[in-house]
């Protein structure tokens, strides 16, 4: 029995929670910076928000230029807004990039130096400034995690900045916020939660060494972590078809939100794993969006662990309803993959490398690509080298989960 977790000082969930952010920005600080992007900045939802503050008796100042996947110099000029600012708190308002942009302006504000410094885990050396964090869509769970992502122009694939002192000292979810997303981004941020719920529940197991989570981020599949994961794979999976179908279902948005806040909480301690090694060379190679990349992918996953994770992936199967109580591991865990595969395939999902450009004589560089997530790759419960990323790349090039079969008596299945 071990288990270990992390989270924001204050999670808040609920329909019209964004009115409480006024509140909880003066509990830290008096001149937030808030950073988002400039759709988000012409909203009016995101107007009432800086009156609000204002309205407050705080000073408010606006970063409006984050862009998707992060690059350097957006970075580059949210700092120094920060600093010419004066800023002694960071609201990320938006998707993901938005939050990570937040963390690593709070992060570089506080603490100086390049963000390459900080490249990989635990680099960063103390507290950073406060930052508060406002999901305005339902998948990365980047309110909730110690983990930032930006692209570096000097590295092939996105680079990862992990550390307990990146986590938000507030996150609110507001279901509300997310009513606007269209149906292929409800569909590819739901799906990348997904993503993270299973890969956290069914990652790796690590030995109980006293020092494990003070050496490392990503401390495995535990006992807290796992009630977490197991939440949010029921809310997703029960809604996330219906949001995508009627957006205006706000009972289904609601329930993908929580879902995805909750995947966060499992995968923010507990890691992830090999859908995510793949997916950033395979996103930095096709320019495809992230959560598609790593959702096209978890069939595939799924199917290459199945002799090391056969009761996880039958538990699966069974709390998404694509199993019964009665049905034996093997064939749950047969229905689960299934199932999860016609889930993805019916909210839009590609099924195959091919369909999102990848080339066969790209495949050699996938895999050794990402091989080198150690990070994500430690943590997969089936040991991985080069043969096997070979095989699994090629099977989801080809769209033939049978070539990842494996021998169920293999030594180390984990039951």
């Amino acid at each position: 029995m071990f288990g270990a977790f992390r989270s924001p000082r204050t999670v808040v969930f609920g329909h019209g929670q964004i009115g409480s952010l006024a509140g909880h920005v003066a509990t830290l600080g008096k001149k937030p910076l808030l950073v988002t992007d400039q759709r988000l900045a012409g909203d009016p939802v995101f107007g009432g928000v800086k009156a609000a503050m204002i309205a407050a008796g705080l000073e408010v100042g606006v970063f409006s230029e984050v862009e998707a996947e992060l690059p350097a110099h957006c970075l580059e000029a949210g700092i120094a807004a920060a600093r010419d600012f004066g800023a002694d708190v960071i609201v990320g308002i938006g998707g993901g990039s938005c939050i990570d942009a937040a963390k690593i302006i709070a992060l570089i504000t506080a603490h100086g130096g390049q963000i390459s410094d900080y490249y990989g885990e635990l680099k960063v050396p103390g507290p950073i400034l406060p930052v508060i964090a406002v999901p305005t869509t339902a998948g990365t769970g980047s309110e909730v995690t110690p983990v930032a992502v930006i692209a570096d122009p000097g590295k092939a694939v996105k680079v990862g900045l992990s550390s307990p002192h990146l986590l938000p000292q507030i996150a609110i979810c507001d279901p509300d916020l997310t009513a606007s997303c269209p149906p292929g981004l409800t569909a590819y941020s739901g799906a990348d939660a997904l993503v993270h719920a299973i890969e956290a529940f069914t990652t790796a197991t690590r030995a109980e060494d006293p020092r494990i989570t003070l050496e490392h981020v990503f401390v495995g599949k535990n006992a807290l972590t796992d009630a977490f994961a197991r939440e949010a794979i029921v809310n997703i999976g029960r809604s996330l078809a219906r949001a995508v179908a009627d957006g205006s279902d706000a009972a289904a948005r609601a329930d993908v939100m929580l879902g995805a806040t909750q995947a966060g909480l499992a995968f923010g301690t507990a890691g992830t794993s090999i859908s995510h090694a793949v997916q950033y060379p395979v996103g930095a190679l096709t320019h495809t969006a992230h959560g598609l990349g790593v959702a096209l992918m978890l069939p595939y996953a799924l199917a290459f662990n199945r002799g090391h994770a056969l009761a996880d992936i039958a538990e699966i199967g069974r709390m998404m309803g694509f199993a019964e109580a009665e049905d034996t591991d093997a064939k749950a865990a047969d229905a689960c993959i299934a199932g999860v595969a016609a889930l993805l395939e019916t909210i839009g999902i590609p099924s195959t490398l091919a369909e999102i450009g990848v080339k066969a004589e790209d495949l050699p560089w996938i895999a050794e690509q990402s091989l080198g997530a150690n990070r994500l790759i430690k943590n997969n419960p089936r040991p991985v080298d080069r043969a096997g990323m070979d095989l699994l790349v090629a099977a989801a090039f080809a769209g033939d989960r049978s070539m990842l079969e494996i021998n169920p008596k293999l030594e180390g299945v984990r039951t």
